[in-house]
């Protein structure tokens, strides 16, 4: 089977990573694991380090300052190995190593070049639609990222996904959307506080929209529904 290294940016996740690893951490679809903590000031790193002890192929990256999502998959990336990479949020909450078989099967199997999920908590509209532009679990060959991968320093924090999906849309990707049920990302304001969290929502899609512009944005979320395959 095709190598894949798996990807976790990790910002004052402490009571949420553990759960995350024990998913991933061994898992006989990933060749490595690669942790990334970006600055974490709540025990992140110390909670990891406990959570991957024993744990083959799988290593904790520590940064400081923090420098955004963008950077510290930047990073990951950077020192990953295999030809295929995945990309998994380190807030998950249910998350099984079945929905990582799940989402690494479709890229593997040559269905698609590019796999996306669909968290069963992601908003009514995506769900409607069918896909999630901006979901941050994914299945790539590195290969889609190489013509992109200098621009990942000058993006901003949150402008990664976006900036991922133009550089599949260009190289004619097919996307697989997999739908995880039972699998939900706990929203920013139950991590921070409603009004902290509104302030990081606000500021997210600032970087979405200044990465790609709110009109081309509907048009990219049209033509990757068109490149859907499943």
């Amino acid at each position: 089977m095709t190598p894949i290294s798996c990807i976790i940016p990790v910002h004052n996740e402490a009571p949420r990573v553990a759960a995350v690893l024990a998913a991933v951490a061994g898992h006989p679809d990933l060749s490595e694991v690669i942790v990334v903590d970006d600055g974490s000031t709540d025990g992140t790193p110390e909670v990891v380090e406990a959570a991957i002890a024993g744990a083959a192929n799988t290593r904790l990256i520590r940064l400081s300052p923090n420098r955004g999502k963008t950077g510290a998959l930047s990073v990951g990336i950077a020192e990953a190995g295999a030809p295929l990479l995945m990309l998994i949020d380190g807030d998950l909450q249910g998350l099984t190593p079945a929905h990582v078989a799940a989402l690494a099967a479709p890229v593997r199997d040559g269905r698609a070049e590019m796999s996306i999920s669909l968290r069963d908590n992601a908003p009514k509209l995506w769900h409607w639609i069918g896909i999630d532009y901006i979901s941050g679990e994914r299945v790539l060959p590195r290969a889609v990222l190489e013509e992109g991968i200098a621009a990942l320093d000058r993006l901003p924090k949150f402008g990664f996904e976006v900036h991922l999906n133009s550089l599949a849309l260009g190289q004619g990707a097919r996307i697989a959307v997999v739908r995880w049920q039972g699998v939900r990302s706990p929203l920013k304001g139950a991590k921070m506080g409603r009004w902290r969290g509104i302030r990081a929502d606000a500021r997210m899609m600032g970087d979405i929209f200044r990465t790609v512009p709110p009109q081309r944005l509907l048009g990219q979320i049209a033509r990757m529904r068109a490149r859907r395959v499943a």
